[in-house]
Parts: C-alpha cells; sequence; structure tokens
C-alpha cells in the first residue's frame, strides 16, 4: 500500500481514482492548482497541495512526501484554447509534465501513470476502431502537448528507468465532470435540459465519439499501477455514439421539450473516433464495465441532485 501523487486530483477523473485508492489503503497526496479542479471533489484522508506542476516547490514536496507512485493527471484540455494560445497549452502540458518527470526520477519514483488521450493525439483516423499502432496525426496543439509527454516517457525509461504506464483515454464521462468542458456534453446536455435551458450543437452533431464511464477509467488506473511493464493502452469500448444520439437519449430520460440549436463545428476536433481496448484486455485484464444508456442514467442522477442542492 505505497504512497501515491496525483496531479490534478481535484478534477473529474483523477479525483476518482483518489477515492478508490484511500478505499484500497494507500496514502494519497493531491496536487492541483484549482484553476478547474474543485475543492469539493478533494477526499478529506488525503494530504492536498495547492500547487502548479509548473512550481519548483515540488522539489520540496517530493522530498517531504517521497511517494512511490505517480498518477498524472494535471493538464490544460481545452481544443480551443491551445489553438489560441498555444504556448501556454505547452507549458503546463510539456514543460509542467517534464518538472514532474524529473522530481520523479530524482526522488526514486517506481512509475508514473500517465493520462493521454485517444481521440486528439489519434486524428482523424485512417481505420476505426484506433489501435495503439494507429498513426499519430493530432488535429490541435492540445493532441501534440499530449504525445509529447508519451515520447518524453519513452526517453526517462531508456535513459533513467523511470517505468510508467500510458493510458490513452477516449471520452470519459460521469459524475463530477465539469459542465463547460468541451468533451463534456454528457455533462452539459444533462445539466442544460434538467435547467430547461437551450441546448447547443456543434457542427451536425453527426461526429460521433466512444464513450467510457469514469469508473471503468478508475479501475484501469488501478490495474495499471500493478503492471511491472512500461506500456501504452488504449481504453475504450471499440464503438462511437453520435452526438445526436446523446441528445434524444437524454432528452428521452429528462422530458426535456426543446430542439437543440446547431451552431458552427469547433476547429481542432475530430469527426468520428473508437478505441480499440483489446491489448488492455489481454494485459490488464480491463474491459469496461457500465454500458453507455446505463452510464448515461447514474450521471443524470447526479446532476439532478446537484441542481436540487443548489
Amino acid at each position: 500500500m505505497g504512497k501515491v501523487l496525483v496531479t490534478g486530483g481535484a478534477g473529474f477523473i483523477a479525483s476518482h481514482i483518489v477515492d478508490a485508492l484511500i478505499e484500497q489503503g494507500h496514502d494519497l497526496v493531491v496536487i492541483d492548482d484549482l484553476s478547474s479542479g474543485k475543492t469539493n471533489n478533494i477526499n478529506p484522508k488525503a494530504k492536498f497541495y495547492h500547487e502548479d506542476i509548473r512550481s519548483s516547490n515540488l522539489d520540496d514536496l517530493f522530498s517531504k512526501e517521497k511517494p512511490e507512485f505517480v498518477s498524472h493527471h494535471a493538464a490544460r484540455t481545452n481544443v480551443i484554447h491551445s489553438l489560441s494560445e498555444p504556448a501556454d497549452d505547452a507549458n503546463v502540458n510539456i514543460l509542467g509534465s517534464l518538472n514532474l518527470l524529473q522530481n520523479c526520477r530524482k526522488w526514486g519514483v517506481k512509475k508514473i501513470i500517465y493520462s493521454s488521450s485517444g481521440g486528439a493525439i489519434y486524428g482523424e483516423p485512417v481505420y476505426l476502431p484506433c489501435d495503439e499502432n494507429h498513426p499519430v496525426h493530432p488535429l490541435s496543439p492540445y493532441g501534440v502537448s499530449k504525445y509529447a509527454v508519451e515520447l518524453y516517457l519513452q526517453t526517462y525509461l531508456n535513459n533513467f528507468s523511470l517505468n510508467y504506464t500510458i493510458l490513452r483515454y477516449a471520452n470519459v464521462y460521469g459524475p463530477r465532470q465539469i459542465s463547460t468542458g468541451e468533451a463534456a456534453v454528457v455533462a452539459r446536455f444533462s445539466y442544460q435540459m434538467i435547467k430547461g435551458a437551450d441546448v447547443s450543437i456543434n457542427g451536425s452533431g453527426e461526429q460521433e465519439r466512444d464513450f467510457v464511464y469514469v469508473s471503468d477509467i478508475v479501475h484501469a488506473n488501478i490495474l495499471a499501477m500493478q503492471q511491472p511493464q512500461s506500456q501504452v493502452y488504449n481504453l475504450g469500448t471499440g464503438k462511437s455514439v453520435s452526438v445526436n444520439h446523446i441528445f434524444r437519449s437524454l432528452k428521452s430520460l429528462t422530458g426535456y421539450q426543446k430542439e437543440p440549436h446547431y451552431v458552427p463545428d469547433t476547429k481542432g476536433e475530430i469527426f468520428k473516433t473508437s478505441l480499440t481496448a483489446v491489448k488492455a484486455k489481454q494485459e490488464l485484464r480491463w474491459v469496461p464495465l457500465i454500458g453507455f444508456e446505463d452510464g448515461l442514467k447514474i450521471t443524470l442522477d447526479y446532476y439532478q441532485d446537484l441542481y436540487k442542492s443548489q
């Protein structure tokens, strides 16, 4: 039950990982600059540092805490922002990650688990579903920054024996997701429909994504900590659903009466993608357990309770 440091641990996915690891008996340290993370997401049993991964204070933090494992989720995740401010995107995602890797190397971290993006780094797919050998052709600076860190991880393994697991996520959804995020179509539609607000859809709405429920992503992260090999794994269902399908499903579940407003699509976004997780199934023994329609209902219940509490 080693000590685990989680970057971005006040955010959507990472906070669920923190909760699961604490339940297993691990000692948890959370780093988050709270630029998008929420203090309400931080498990009270975790030791929290309000810190930026670019900060020189990380050296003192690692010296004091001496984590055995690092789960790295802190990042800029906005595609539009990366197109307008690519230097800021790179500053956080690349230079911040390098600062983290240097401290992992210096203080003897056994392994780092890195959350990458299967959709963003592959770009418009050559074939579907994408496997780990699919050509890398990111359409946005965000995708470039996520893949750059993957390459740095390979060099840190080769030169400094820092073990890693790279997890390339499909579209993750579930409770705690910020409803204003670009990838948070399930959260955004749920909250807007509950409020009776207008719902906007970018482009035709026929864009398709591979959706994985957050608890399945958490399980993969835990399995990756037990994997001795340094590997890259896609985490997806191999299937995709359209934005219009999500709208219709949530409309039915909520009784929402309005029709969507269609607005221009976003530059740098992929039209259709899905990820095969055959390798993760074979080597991590990971399979997604929560079906999409069941995940929608669980997520909708969360936002309905949240809306009532507010």
